[in-house]
């Protein structure tokens, strides 16, 4: 209790709950320079903050998950120097073929270690991403599901939109991830709560079974969540679909007058969350200043570019979520989680399993 309240107490009075070590910013100085490869465009936004701050000179590349996993195993192997750190994300692969490997590794700012929760410190997570099942709010006035099962029930045919799990791995994690005996458990439950008796399997779990069931179903496939949030949200139309996708698109509720709205309430969950992680690459030529611009990343203003709507969540519990979003806390309750090293072991038997009904 005494720690929370001295805690609070630097909220209230400064606002600020670490700051950089001058050796460490010395340190960083002396480098002159960090290099990034980022799975987001908004890096270049904290790149300029953190250079102007510093004074310290960042090249930051943004690149998708599979091209950064591939670039930094082939510079490492080649002793190559490339990044200092990433941004990575894709949970399994990173797993498999960056933490597994050797090629990249948890280095927590020291003056973050009693701040962020010591569960997201190896590896170390910078922000959890949430997808969720949404609705269009001016068609209905209420959630038209509040179980997973009913977009497998005909009166859904055709009505379920959702990414391509081929052109996202996250969405591909998420369909290994259900798979697991916790959610196939729950899943199987899920559909007795719907139907009114057990499941009959012809696959090996329920999971496997609701998978099937809604590609029977007519399952659409989008290559964008935004394309998805703005086909369910258009007002006028009465659209009466509904899409599991980026909860950060409800910002379209302002920015491009759509009518969105989650469905909290789904069961057996609500949707699934990502991280991303923050991870120094084993040969960093700056690792000083990589470490300086981790630790700034964490917080208020190094964070700024990703706390700009709801479904963004950053792993230092003392960064605010954006104004009407529920905490990550809150969130984690509702969604599906990832497990690298689960996904990396058994994706490719839900991509064999999703291909062999697709294609």
């Amino acid at each position: 209790m005494k720690k929370i309240f001295v805690i609070a107490l630097l909220i209230l009075f400064t606002g600020v709950l670490f700051a950089a070590s001058q050796e460490l910013i010395n340190a960083a100085k002396e480098e002159g320079k960090v290099t990034v490869y980022s799975i987001t465009s908004r890096i270049a936004n904290a790149a300029e903050a953190f250079q102007e701050k510093y004074g310290i000179e960042v090249e930051a590349y943004n690149l998708h998950d599979y091209e950064l996993i591939e670039k930094v195993s082939k510079e490492v192997q080649s002793g190559i120097s490339g990044a200092d750190f990433v941004i990575a994300q894709d949970s399994g692969r990173v797993f498999g073929e960056l933490l597994d490997t050797g090629y990249v590794y948890s280095v927590v700012p020291e003056a973050l270690v009693d701040v962020i929760p010591e569960e997201f410190q190896d590896p170390l997570v910078f922000t959890f991403i949430s997808k969720v099942f949404c609705y269009n709010s001016q068609t209905f006035l209420a959630p038209p599901a509040f179980n997973i099962w009913a977009l497998a029930d005909p009166a859904f045919e055709g009505q379920f939109f959702f990414k391509d799990p081929f052109q996202e791995g996250v969405n591909m994690n998420f369909l290994t991830m259900i798979t697991d005996d916790y959610w196939s458990t729950k899943i199987a439950q899920a559909y007795e709560d719907y139907y009114g008796e057990e499941i009959e399997l012809t696959t090996e779990n329920a999971s496997y079974e609701w998978i099937k069931a809604i590609l029977e179903n007519g399952l659409v496939l989008f290559g964008s969540d935004t394309k998805m949030a703005e086909s369910i949200g258009v007002k006028g139309e009465g659209i009466d679909a509904i899409g599991l996708f980026a909860y950060t698109k409800v910002r379209y509720r302002e920015t491009k007058d759509l009518a969105l709205m989650p469905i909290m309430a789904m069961e057996p969950f609500a949707g699934f969350y990502y991280p991303s992680y923050l991870l120094m690459v084993k040969n960093a030529q700056h690792p000083n200043a990589a470490k300086l611009f981790m630790e700034f990343l964490y917080t208020e203003e190094g964070f700024e570019p990703w706390n700009t709507s709801e479904g963004t969540y950053c792993a230092n519990p003392e960064i605010k979520v954006y104004p009407g979003d529920n905490t990550f806390e809150v969130w984690k309750l509702l969604l599906v989680g990832e497990d690298g090293e689960y996904i990396f072991y058994n994706r490719a038997d839900v991509e064999d399993f999703w291909g062999s009904l697709v294609y």
